[in-house]
């Protein structure tokens, strides 16, 4: 790819964040236009919690922000509570993930490095997440299904590698991912590799069929 290319080319990176800033990193990079993915799960507020979370969104402004952590539908609040503690996705073209470094790193604005970008096994370049990754990944989290385990990249060592899978029915219809024995149960494992993994509930081999081509690669830049 040559350099016009990876000025226009958007990949997805991932970034671990430090201090429980990840709501403010979030908004750090929407103001810089850039496409962010966070998997949470929405919690209704009730009482004393619904009270003070409508104060907060009452006080956003010309020169305050909303809250990103709440989101109000008519006159309900939820908030959003991170499903993967201090991990959010960022999209960005080559030039614009050096921006994000930077302002991980400013420790004249956050006093202490804010966190990383996860990057290959040699450390010598960012590691970008193929699409189709992302798009299981995402279809998983966001089904809203119980039983749904997120896993580190090095705790899924444990689990033998089964066969490569496509959900063909239900909410996780079009995920693709690797059947594992966890628990004692079969479950679909699905990796963003080298940073996560999420691992459904029990699913039938009758929602399955194996995947005989090759996983996605992602783009180089």
């Amino acid at each position: 790819m040559d350099k016009d290319q990876q000025e226009i080319q958007r990949n997805w990176y991932a970034v671990k964040v430090f201090f429980n800033k990840v709501f403010n990193l979030e908004d750090i990079l929407s103001d810089m236009g850039l496409e962010t993915y966070l998997a949470v799960q929405k919690v209704q507020l009730k009482g004393a919690a619904h009270m003070a979370a409508a104060r907060k969104l009452a006080q956003a402004g010309p020169y305050h922000r909303p809250d990103s952590r709440y989101i109000q539908e008519g006159p309900v609040i939820y908030e959003r509570k991170p499903l993967v503690n201090s991990l959010i996705f960022v999209k960005a073209t080559a030039p614009q993930i050096k921006e994000v470094e930077f302002c991980l790193k400013n420790e004249a604005f956050w006093y202490k490095p804010l966190g990383f970008i996860y990057r290959k096994a040699d450390f010598k370049e960012y590691a970008i997440i193929p699409e189709a990754q992302m798009a299981s990944f995402r279809l998983v989290a966001e089904s809203g299904l119980s039983g749904l385990e997120f896993f580190a990249e090095d705790e899924i060592t444990r689990y033998k590698t089964g066969d490569r899978v496509r959900v063909l029915g239900g909410p996780l219809k079009g995920a693709e991912g690797y059947i594992k024995r966890i628990k004692k149960n079969q479950r679909l494992l699905v990796c963003i590799e080298g940073v996560i993994a999420v691992a459904t509930s029990y699913i039938p081999s009758e929602l399955l069929e194996k995947v005989t081509e090759e996983p996605c690669q992602p783009k180089e830049t």
